[in-house]
């Protein structure tokens, strides 16, 4: 029986009682929270619903929960109930019950801990969207692994997820890029607001080998623009392609521009009075809407600003049919989420379609001393000196193992050690273990077992718990946007794995006859496999069978 089976036993029990006594069912919250205490001498699970609910039916909230108490007892699945402190409810689970979790986990494969909150949504994930001046950096590797992986989570529990990647070639920063690979394509240093880098001499060079004579031609600026934006676009695949992320949709700013998307945009929010003209420019009422100042969206040069592009592109998404637009963005840009909320809302649309999800610093560590120089991007560090320093799986895992909105030092002397002071290695090298032990059983002959009720050992039962409670962390990791649960339940699966397996034989020794225990054990293993297996590919990381 998982938590949340629990939970609906739990509930309808309760309906069920103050029903009978003559009180409102109406009064129970819609969902019972069931808890793991603390201390595994409170039982297995825990559920204060009679402490929710007492005073709203006007009993006290010891009486509640030993009605409550009384009639869970008589349940196949629970073996004791006890009231603690002013109306909390302990309960242990039947073996059997608390077992079935393991023939859960087993015929659900692949879909265990999957669920159904988003069903029906379709979610537009925009993150990375760095711009194509220059390879991927350590804040846009985050965002590569921490987006993926949300995109993972959210399919997992329903949502028709499209992975979007922006990329911003319109504007001031691509006119820098063209000049300096320009001025590289003639020997001369970067311009004093250009790019510097080894990249820049590379794509330089590679122009001038598609187009000998890019530098004399008449329009040598778009030249250098063409060939140039599209090798750094390219290299940009390339480097999430080989980190593991991919992306669905590939949109360029510069389309909304040329389509009268922009335009139109505009027009529209002119004639429903949500712009006004001040000082020569264009102005969005934006803080009617929520946000902390109005914002310009047509300058006094006639240009369009940034939020224009921006606007264009929200109506954009949503007339492709998204529920839900998503937008992971950097340290900086904390100004976009009044911005573009209220831009839905000038729009007549509603902002809740509208989240914006703000990322921190990454900073690299080794030796105790920061890291800060690359070898291709000057003083930038990249996805790809990350990669080439510890692996996809290790820098994936140290990205995503904590909260987005924290800064993060990441250090590269731990994330190359095999020993378990390396989070990802002490997941993986799990998973590794719980391989083996399933092979050496097929050598032996031994298969795991249905009689899972012969799971009564303390150890079995913090394990089996812990595999219970996956469903509802990839659940939480979703309704939250918290990819970072799923790491840090995973690195706690692992240690409980590991006291079980220091505490239970699974396979007889010797001439040791093969006893329904240590099948029912290996059924335990082979499903606490599973739940890392799933765990894992929800983060894009590896589950290695040998390490």
């Amino acid at each position: 029986m998982t938590p949340a089976a629990l939970a609906e036993l739990v509930r309808a029990t309760a309906v069920d009682v103050l029903s009978t006594r003559g009180l409102d069912p109406a009064a129970l919250p819609t969902a019972v929270t069931i808890e793991r205490p603390r201390n595994p001498e409170h039982g297995d699970y825990a559920t204060n619903v009679a402490l929710q609910t007492a005073k709203k039916v006007g009993v006290t909230s010891r009486d509640l929960a030993g009605w409550l108490a009384d009639a869970l007892t008589g349940t196949d699945a629970i073996s004791s109930v006890e009231v603690a402190g002013p109306g909390f409810l302990n309960l242990r689970l039947a073996a059997d019950a608390q077992g079935a979790i393991v023939r859960d986990v087993l015929k659900a494969g692949d879909a265990y801990g999957r669920g159904d909150q988003f069903a029906g949504t379709r979610i537009n994930l925009e993150f990375v969207s760095a711009n194509p001046t220059g390879p991927i950096h350590l804040g846009g590797t985050r965002w590569a692994a921490v987006g993926d992986a949300l995109g993972r989570v959210l399919a997992a529990n329903g949502g028709e997820v499209t992975r979007e990647y922006y990329f911003n070639d319109a504007g001031a920063q691509i006119d820098r890029f063209v000049r300096s690979l320009i001025a590289a394509a003639k020997g001369e240093p970067a311009p004093e607001d250009g790019y510097a880098g080894g990249y820049i001499g590379d794509i330089a060079a590679e122009v001038l080998r598609q187009e000998p004579g890019a530098l004399t031609a008449e329009d040598s600026h778009e030249v250098f623009r063409r060939i140039g934006v599209t090798l750094m676009f390219e290299e940009i695949k390339k480097d999430l392609h080989d980190f593991g992320t991919d992306f669905d949709v590939f949109f360029h700013e510069d389309s909304l521009h040329k389509s009268g998307s922009v335009t139109k945009a505009v027009e529209q929010l002119k004639n429903s009075g949500a712009l006004y003209f001040d000082n020569g420019a264009w102005w969005l009422r934006s803080t009617e809407f929520g946000d902390d100042k109005d914002r310009v969206v047509i300058k006094s040069d006639g240009d369009p600003a940034y939020i224009a592009g921006d606007i264009a592109y929200l109506v954009d998404k949503r007339s492709r049919g998204f529920d839900l637009c998503i937008y992971m963005l950097g340290a900086d840009h904390h100004g976009y989420i009044g911005r573009l909320k209220a831009a839905a809302s000038a729009l007549g649309d509603d902002p809740a379609s509208v989240e914006v999800l703000i990322g921190q610093m990454v900073n690299l560590v080794s030796e105790g001393v920061p890291v800060r120089m690359s070898k291709r991007a000057g003083n930038v560090i990249t996805m790809q000196d990350l990669v080439d320093a510890v692996g996809v799986d290790a820098a994936r895992y140290a990205m995503t193992r904590s909260s987005a909105d924290s800064s993060l030092d990441i250090d590269l002397d731990l994330l190359r050690k095999r020993s378990n002071d390396n989070p990802v290695f002490y997941v993986q090298y799990a998973h590794a273990r719980l391989s083996s032990v399933l092979r050496n059983a097929a050598d032996l002959g031994v298969t795991p077992g249905e009689a899972v009720e012969e799971l009564t050992h303390d150890r079995e039962g913090d394990l089996i718990r812990t595999i219970g409670e996956f469903p509802r962390v990839v659940a939480t990791a979703g309704e939250l946007r918290e990819p970072h649960r799923v790491a840090r339940y995973l690195e706690e699966l692992a240690g409980t794995y590991h006291r079980f397996y220091e505490a239970c034989r699974v396979l007889p020794r010797g001439d040791e006859e093969t006893t329904e225990l240590h099948r029912a054990r290996l059924s335990l293993c082979a499903a606490t496999r599973q739940v890392f297996a799933n765990g894992l590919a929800l983060l894009g990381v590896s589950a290695p069978e040998r390490m």
